[in-house]
């Protein structure tokens, strides 16, 4: 007799046994990254010293982070991976820009799963450079993956209005703003204590980047995962300028009118 035929398994016990542990050691290494950089210093801080403390060898601390200002951003990888699943599991008739208000509210409830830890690696990253480096880094990655997503889903009748809209120009600007928008919640809220809802404050901010950037897009559009650079083609790159403690209108209003005399 024929056996079934099997077309979908669930992740082996010892696959996701295995995926756990080493979540658990990134965790512990980073605990230990963080007490030693806010007892010792980070510049007096070695990776043996971390690893030790974590109690795993040295080539251990290696197999999960590059370097030690890496050790304090545990959770980013994974952050990614979910904000990335949010897009690809977006309704069909769901604006865009929504869908990647959604996306990065997996890196808000990333850092308000543990408020103290957030706090403390907040305050860390303020004194050293390096780290703040390495936080900055990390948020590229989730900008580019959000300029990507938004590149696929233009708004042909809204560009037929406007024969002057640059696509590019107008997904990475609005990516950057619901990055913008989200850094300056986590900011506020970092600097109270980690007190208060979050997500509800990120709602209204969401709101006004609605306002600035929410025409141009449109749903049930193929997404493009990846746009290809044309060789020797130069991206165009808009700076704008503004105090981290701005009311963030006054952000999105900057951003719009460095859009508009570009």
């Amino acid at each position: 007799m024929p056996e079934p035929s099997k077309t979908s398994r669930s992740p082996a016990p010892r696959t996701v046994a295995a995926a756990s542990q080493r979540l658990k050691v990134r965790r512990e290494l980073a605990a230990a990254a963080m007490e030693l950089f806010a007892t010792k210093g980070y510049e007096e801080t070695t990776v043996d010293e971390i690893a030790s403390a974590a109690g795993v060898a040295r080539r251990t601390f290696f197999r999960h982070y590059r370097s030690k200002e890496e050790a304090i951003f545990p959770d980013h990888d994974e952050t990614l991976v979910r904000a990335q699943a949010v897009l690809e599991a977006a309704p069909p008739h769901e604006n865009p820009l929504d869908t990647v208000c959604r996306g990065i509210k997996e890196v808000m409830r990333m850092y308000a799963s543990s408020p103290q830890g957030s706090v403390e690696r907040y305050k860390l990253t303020r004194e050293v450079p390096a780290l703040r480096e390495a936080e900055i880094a990390s948020v590229a990655r989730y900008e580019r993956l959000f300029t990507r997503y938004l590149l696929g889903h233009f708004d042909e009748k809204h560009q037929e209005g406007g024969g002057d809209l640059d696509e590019p120009l107008l997904a990475e600007v609005a990516a950057s703003a619901v990055v913008t928008a989200h850094n300056h919640v986590l900011r506020r809220w970092l600097r109270s204590g980690g007190v208060g809802d979050v997500e509800a404050q990120l709602d209204k901010a969401f709101a006004v980047v609605r306002r600035t950037f929410g025409t141009g897009f449109g749903a049930n559009r193929a997404v493009e995962a990846t746009r290809t650079p044309v060789p020797g083609e130069e991206s165009e790159v808009l700076v704008t300028v503004a105090r981290t403690d701005a009311p963030l209108t006054e952000i999105m209003g900057s951003i719009e009118e460095a859009l508009r005399n570009r």
